[in-house]
């Protein structure tokens, strides 16, 4: 059985940690904060003190970080995977980051005789939790074939993009998708709203129809009820948005909805908002209208004057 290491233990690191150790894997993890580590030895992971540790004691290291700077640190700084890693360990970080940071440290990566994937995700925290994650692969095909096994236990659908990168650049495109389907939903909802109707009906009434979609089944029941407990942090999906208009002003490629979007994220960001749940970029709506999508709690009057359920 492979020795694998996982560095990162947040909203989505730590589910998909559980499934590996579900799969029976050898695993040995390491989170800045020791709680979830813990968790994992109850279950019998190895806890590591670093992640050059963490890197010294596994045949192949997963990294699953909130930010750029930190994926760096964590596999290029001195306490880093990299300084760790045995030759021949496959790296895969499966962050969302940017393409360009990616073939940076897979040039690293190649210097110390290490091979490295992106293999970013999509989903959020109930599909991390139940191992149905969308995985997006880059990097060299036959190291891709040596852990997909291994990916295959974190997601349902695992494919392979193509060279290094890639995975990122495809994870950009499900981030603007997603960014701008929510924008549309908290728009959409916001008018109805302001009009008097309930949430909840239209949600029922519009999803089943060309409208419907997985973003609008994950997010809109959230806004009405009110939950913007975090799957995906706002803070996160800024980062992936900025990440897409860098690469998008290097390649000359237009994104003006997803630059739009992103200073309405920015707006919530600068109200100290930038930990609740994407889903919020509802308030943003709300604010400029001037209403509140909530499900309302009493049902309709016929002309007769009964209430109808």
């Amino acid at each position: 059985m492979k020795k694998i290491g996982f560095v990162g233990l947040g909203i989505m690191g730590y589910p998909m940690a559980v499934n590996l150790i579900k799969a029976k894997y050898n695993l040995t993890v390491y989170d800045v904060f020791r709680e979830k580590a813990d968790a994992l030895l109850k279950m019998g992971a190895s806890v590591a003190a670093s992640p050059r540790e963490v890197a010294a004691q596994s045949e192949i290291v997963i990294t699953m970080l909130p930010s750029n700077e930190v994926v760096r640190e964590v596999l290029a700084g001195a306490e880093g995977v990299f300084n760790g890693a045995k030759q021949g360990t496959i790296v895969i970080d499966m962050s969302s980051s940017s393409p360009t940071l990616i073939k940076e440290l897979h040039a690293k990566a190649v210097e110390k005789g290490l091979c490295m994937l992106d293999a970013p995700v999509s989903g959020g925290e109930p599909k991390a939790i139940d191992g149905s994650l969308a995985i997006m692969v880059g990097g060299a095909r036959e190291d891709f074939e040596r852990v997909k096994e291994i990916l295959q236990a974190m997601g349902s659908t695992v494919t392979y993009i193509g060279s290094i990168g890639s995975g990122n650049v495809a994870k950009l495109a499900n981030q603007i998708i997603v960014a701008i389907n929510i924008a549309a939903i908290s728009e959409a909802i916001s008018f109805t709203s302001k009009a008097g109707l309930d949430p909840e009906v239209v949600y029922h009434a519009i999803r089943g129809g060309l409208a419907g979609s997985t973003v609008m089944d994950a997010k809109l029941p959230m806004m009405y009820n009110r939950d913007f407990k975090p799957g995906a942090r706002m803070m996160v999906h800024i980062k992936d948005l900025r990440n897409a208009l860098e690469m998008a002003h290097e390649i000359s490629a237009a994104l003006p909805l997803s630059s739009q979007i992103l200073e309405y994220m920015y707006s919530l960001k600068a109200e100290g908002k930038e930990n609740i749940d994407h889903g919020g970029l509802v308030q943003f709506y709300e604010k400029i209208s001037h209403v509140v999508v909530q499900k309302k709690t009493e049902g309709l009057r016929s002309c007769s004057g009964d209430k109808n359920d």
